[in-house]
């Protein structure tokens, strides 16, 4: 048995990052990976359909762990068109570009999670001494002071902070005991690739239609030719008209796409790979426990609405580390109240996202017409006004929740 000082289960973005993080202030985690390593050359050769809407915040954290250094490709966007299919109503954020925008003017990037994956493995390999791939952990027990982790081969590990990043299935919260709060919308996400008429000019579109939102997101092209004209979907239906278009063949699945979006980039040429997921709101009831704490998927589980999941599990990582590194300047480690001190600010925060997505999710699709003139008034008012824009931008580049951090 091996004595440890943080040991962190999950080694994707968020438990990644932590270690990183971690590792800049002379703290070397643990970090047990129960996914293989990866393999450079078939992640970088094939095109994730999917990507990862990456804000401000978010790239700003990857950057200070050297994680960003590493992506072999990304598609920044520059500008945000979010409208309601009534068309009475509408607010752009940014701006277009037909060129690749400065990264002053970025918004965010997004990102295939397949190759921030590889990045995070290559940065960790590089920099943290205890990082094992393939690892299954077997059982969880509470010690007196700190917690034992005993794997599948056997072997144990006893440390005084354990860190769960495992995903929204956590081995780590269910052997910790810690209850969810679900909420289930009754809805599916359909995703996939798809290739238009006319390029994104590097902006993430929303369009809220009766059935729930439809976003278009741009996507890095490996062919030059075809540049600018991929975006990765995320159709957001009641479950049984996901089912049906599920069902439907793919020249029949893209003129539904383009007529949904009045054929704002012209017609859908190309899909692939689409995949459809429930949509499940979770929240852990408790962040921590005593020598414990959870970070990511594994706290917490929002709509995709926009975009935020990933981003406020970079948020979780960067807070809990400037919690944890406060704690050992003043000659402690991983206090129980410096934990709740972390849990106290994300999980409110966590928490007024996940119910202003629900309840934002739930006034776009009102077929209620006081509402729907109320709806359309409000997007018109913040869109006449640059100061509620750049609120609203602030607010979604993460940075105000940074603030109080050195990670500013």
């Amino acid at each position: 048995m091996t004595q440890h000082q943080v040991v962190i289960i999950g080694g994707g973005l968020v438990g990644g990052l932590t270690a990183l993080l971690l590792a800049k202030a002379g703290i070397q985690a643990t970090v047990l990976d129960a996914s293989p390593e990866l393999e450079p050359q078939k992640v970088i050769s094939e095109t994730n359909p999917r990507v990862l809407a990456i804000n401000l915040a978010s790239m700003k954290l990857m950057q200070y762990a050297g994680i960003w250094q590493h992506l072999q490709r990304h598609e920044p966007y520059s500008g945000m068109q979010v409208w309601n299919r009534d068309g009475l109503s509408e607010i752009n954020f940014g701006h277009a570009s037909n060129t690749l925008p400065m990264q002053y003017d970025w918004l965010g990037s997004m990102v295939e999670p397949s190759i921030l994956n590889l990045a995070i493995q290559t940065q960790l390999k590089q920099n943290i001494q205890n990082y094992y791939t393939s690892v299954k952990v077997s059982r969880l027990d509470k010690c007196p002071k700190g917690w034992l982790i005993t794997l599948e081969n056997g072997d144990q590990l006893q440390t005084d902070l354990m860190i769960g990043a495992d995903g929204a299935n956590s081995f780590v919260r269910k052997q910790a005991m810690i209850e969810l709060d679900i909420l289930n919308y009754a809805e599916t996400a359909i995703s996939c690739a798809i290739r238009t008429d006319h390029p994104h000019q590097y902006v993430a579109r929303q369009i809220f239609l009766p059935t729930g939102p439809l976003a278009f997101l741009p996507m890095h092209s490996l062919e030059s030719e075809q540049s600018g004209y991929w975006q990765s979907i995320v159709w957001t239906l009641p479950t049984d008209y996901a089912e049906e278009y599920a069902q439907l063949d793919d020249a029949k699945f893209r003129q539904k796409v383009a007529q949904a979006s009045h054929y704002m980039l012209g017609n859908v040429n190309e899909v692939i790979s689409r995949a459809a997921f429930p949509l499940i709101a979770r929240q852990a009831q408790h962040y921590v426990t005593d020598g414990l704490a959870l970070v990511g998927d594994a706290a917490h589980v929002i709509h995709p609405l926009a975009g935020q999941g990933v981003n406020l599990g970079c948020l979780d990582a960067g807070v809990l580390v400037d919690c944890l590194i406060k704690d050992q300047q003043r000659g402690v480690w991983a206090n129980i109240q410096t934990l709740r001190k972390y849990e106290h600010q994300r999980r409110l925060h966590n928490s007024m996202m996940m119910h202003s997505m629900s309840a934002l999710g739930w006034i776009n699709k009102t077929q209620w017409r006081p509402l729907q003139w109320l709806r359309s008034e409000g997007m018109n008012m913040v869109a006449k006004r640059p100061e509620a824009i750049k609120f609203f931008g602030q607010q979604a580049s993460g940075l105000p929740a940074l603030k109080s951090t050195q990670y500013v």
